[in-house]
């Protein structure tokens, strides 16, 4: 899907995946960056679209500051009834990721549900409409990092910057301020919503992508603007970015590996993990009877080879040798939590 792709299509893509311009005229400000004409960075873009390589160019809000509850569910079906089941799951609208991995669980899914509704109540209403063999719901204990990004010019991992929602950040000491701050939600009036509603969907391709959703919330794009700026500065919003399709993108490989850590090595580890280029989230999550592992690192590069390059490096710089990488062989659902629908 890459192959086609030329040096200003590349760097265009770095840039409207790290921060996309809110401003009135953002397709020509990012033109006057690149040498390029504002019709000619969209007629760019349009195909890209199209192939499905960049998803979709909206707000990249914070699940727990709008009151919403969210967790990683692990379910084993056979490997007949997979597929149906994975489409039952995803008409869930909280449902982000749905994966099928290789391992004793054979799929991964985020889920997402409103304040109010239960996160166990709608897992286990799922594992009993899809006749799941088993699950485990994993919620994170430590949040390290997350930070997607690749550098497409060089196909490679760029996730060297990343915020870490529990205030570690390179640090072996989290900032309890910014933790405790995390797993709070923000207050949201119905206005707010509604400018939510508008920023999390995909942008027109057009001179002044913002002067619809400004004209529906009857604000002045400017105004569109500072709320946007005020839902970052409250956390609510993290960035307003492309999100890639990380295979059509030329990043095929997707490991989630999972790594068995002693728990008094627990922070200094996970801080280890979350500096690697390639890892774009890292997690501590609960342990089970069949399931051990604590650590979770996603790596996303150009191969196999270099997710086992990658965690192997991870090994050597940890010392944690029991680990898997578990890959994902189907993408059943990937986009953003639409919230207040």
């Amino acid at each position: 899907m890459t192959s086609d792709l030329d040096l200003k299509d590349r760097e265009l893509l770095n840039i409207i995946q790290s921060a996309f311009p809110l401003i009135e005229e953002p397709f020509q400000d990012m033109a006057d960056s690149l040498g390029l004409d504002e019709s000619d960075v969209i007629r760019r873009i349009e195909p890209m679209k199209a192939k499905n390589i960049v998803r979709q160019i909206s707000a990249i809000f914070d699940t727990r500051k709008l009151g919403y509850k969210t967790m990683l569910v692990a379910m084993n079906f056979a490997p007949e009834e997979l597929d149906a089941a994975a489409h039952v799951i995803n008409q869930h609208p909280g449902v982000s990721h749905n994966y099928a991995r290789n391992g004793a669980y054979n799929l991964w899914f985020t889920l997402a549900v409103a304040p109010g509704e239960s996160l166990e109540d709608t897992v286990i209403g799922m594992a009993e409409e899809t006749g799941a063999n088993r699950y485990r719901l994993m919620p994170t204990i430590r949040f390290f990092k997350i930070g997607v990004n690749f550098d497409m010019v060089k196909e490679e991992g760029a996730s060297t910057e990343y915020y870490s929602p529990d205030g570690f950040n390179k640090k072996q000491e989290p900032n309890k301020e910014v933790a405790d701050d995390w797993n709070k939600a923000q207050p949201v009036s119905d206005f707010e919503k509604d400018a939510v509603r508008e920023l999390q969907e995909d942008i027109t391709l057009e001179p002044r992508p913002f002067e619809g959703m400004a004209r529906r919330l009857g604000i002045t794009q400017q105004q569109l603007f500072d709320q946007a700026a005020d839902f970052q500065d409250r956390g609510i919003m993290r960035r307003f970015s492309a999100v890639l399709h990380h295979r059509r993108a030329g990043f095929g490989s997707n490991a989630m590996a999972v790594w068995k850590v002693p728990p008094e090595r627990s922070i200094e580890v996970g801080n280890t993990m979350a500096q690697s280029k390639w890892v774009t989230h890292c997690y501590e999550r609960p342990t089970f009877p069949d399931w051990q592992y604590t650590h979770f690192t996603m790596i996303h590069a150009t191969s196999d080879a270099t997710c086992e390059d990658v965690a192997k490096d991870i090994s050597e710089a940890t010392g944690i040798d029991d680990y898997m990488l578990l890959y994902s062989t189907r993408e059943y659902k990937k986009t953003r939590v639409r919230y207040f629908v």
